[in-house]
């Protein structure tokens, strides 16, 4: 399977429809009656049973947001465990209303879990750890999984306030273990999130940017860049997006690719997404030959780090517990400083290619904290800006390191003004110039 190399994650990246009970070995007698159920999440009930395969969420509540679809999403990953001596098999994860557990929302079973001759779209969404591709749906005693999860809604009226996730499959049925048999049970209520969601200025001006590597696909990064990381699993970039910019042609860049300057997103200004206060910032590493991915050369990889993977950078809080981080700009043109103040809209630094990347972006991202290893991902939405259509996934999966081709194909011939959306993976956007 070919797996998308431009990217700044590799480094870090590597760093069913009827719910049945599951008895312990004991059976209840008839007359016995039955224990009461445990009561979770936002007065969500769940029957007691022996759980097998064991599910976590990964991050905080699920926030929802409004992409450039006209639909609202829903996207998190869970932590799957086979917590038994026997082998297991994930057949089928279903999402439920916890408060109408027969009113399924979104089921993943089939080729959505394991595909090995699939690069994007709906499928691959059961991953080993961190979040490497496997090529089965079995998971030996004590091993665990990655399930990404993602769906949308017409209206936020139609979501239901909590979730529950039924598993279906094959494994331990009791505590005594024993035979892998067939499983099914409900477990795992998640709330979503009532939380605000930011809206924000663009971070980069002018028109026919394409958000690469944007949500909600698992094919692409960074939605599926779990990571390993200080005692836990985590992903601070599910919903970030890598902005690059084409010319009117539709190329990435004209004349060299191996020049950095001959690539139309160089040297673009980088703005303040709101009024805020630099965290941190990062300056003084050399640009990359574009092409070429650090990590994926010995002897560049050697020097990546955690904290120079992301190049030259900048990390805002932007209030209200945001943090806005901006990474691989320009040696020498960082523009801020830890403690300044500044305005939405200011430049805080040139779009450029270091750290660990192999072609100019500008990757962009909000976190819940300062920290891009500690902190959650946060969803969010942009004030104002023009929607100009979808690059088709193909032609990015096929183009090679320097994204050579042209990649208009799918421009609307009229750009639809749009608010208080998330531009989605691979989404033309128009910005204002000033």
């Amino acid at each position: 399977m070919k797996q998308r190399t431009f990217q700044r994650t590799t480094l870090l990246a590597v760093l069913a429809a009827t719910a049945l009970l599951v008895t312990s070995c004991t059976q209840a007698q008839p007359d016995t009656p039955a224990s009461p159920p445990v009561d979770s999440v936002a007065g969500v009930t769940v029957p007691d049973a022996f759980t097998a395969l064991t599910l976590i969420p990964i991050g905080n509540e699920p926030l929802p947001f409004k992409g450039t679809d006209g639909k609202f999403h829903i996207a998190y990953d869970l932590q799957l465990t086979n917590a038994t001596g026997e082998p297991a098999t994930l057949e089928k994860l279903e999402v439920v209303d916890g408060f109408d557990q027969k009113r399924v929302i979104a089921s993943f079973s089939g080729t959505s879990l394991i595909d090995p001759d699939c690069s994007f779209g709906d499928c691959n969404r059961l991953r080993g750890l961190p979040a490497k591709y496997i090529d089965s749906a079995e998971i030996p005693p004590q091993e665990s999984r990655v399930v990404f999860v993602d769906f949308t809604f017409d209206s936020l009226d139609d979501a239901p306030k909590a979730l529950l996730h039924r598993i279906t499959g094959t494994g331990a049925n009791s505590p005594a273990f024993g035979v892998p048999a067939k499983i099914s049970y409900l477990t795992t209520p998640l709330a979503l999130s009532d939380e605000t969601l930011p809206v924000i200025a663009p971070p980069v001006r002018g028109s026919d940017w394409i958000a690469l590597n944007g949500c909600c696909e698992p094919g692409f990064p960074h939605r599926s860049s779990v990571m390993s990381v200080n005692g836990k699993l985590n992903n601070s970039q599910r919903f970030a997006i890598d902005w690059k910019r084409v010319n009117p042609k539709g190329e990435f860049y004209s004349g060299d690719k191996t020049k950095n300057e001959s690539y139309v997103d160089y040297g673009s200004e980088i703005l303040a997404v709101a009024d805020g206060t630099v965290v941190s910032i990062l300056d003084g590493m050399q640009a990359n030959i574009p092409g070429t991915l650090p990590a994926d050369d010995p002897k560049l990889a050697s020097k990546l780090t955690v904290e120079n993977v992301d190049g030259n950078h900048v990390i805002l809080d932007i209030g209200n517990g945001v943090y806005a981080m901006y990474a691989h700009m320009i040696s020498g043109s960082v523009s801020v400083k830890a403690g300044d103040k500044v305005s939405e809209g200011d430049v805080l630094g040139k779009l450029g290619n270091t750290g660990n990347e192999n072609a100019s972006h500008l990757h962009f991202q909000l976190m819940d904290g300062p920290s891009l290893l500690e902190s959650d991902s946060l969803p969010y939405a942009l004030k104002n800006f023009d929607y100009s259509g979808q690059v088709a996934p193909e032609l990015i999966a096929d183009a090679d390191d320097n994204l050579t081709g042209m990649f208009l194909a799918g421009k609307l011939a009229v750009a639809e003004p749009r608010t208080n959306e998330l531009p989605l993976n691979l989404a033309i956007v128009d910005f204002a110039d000033k």
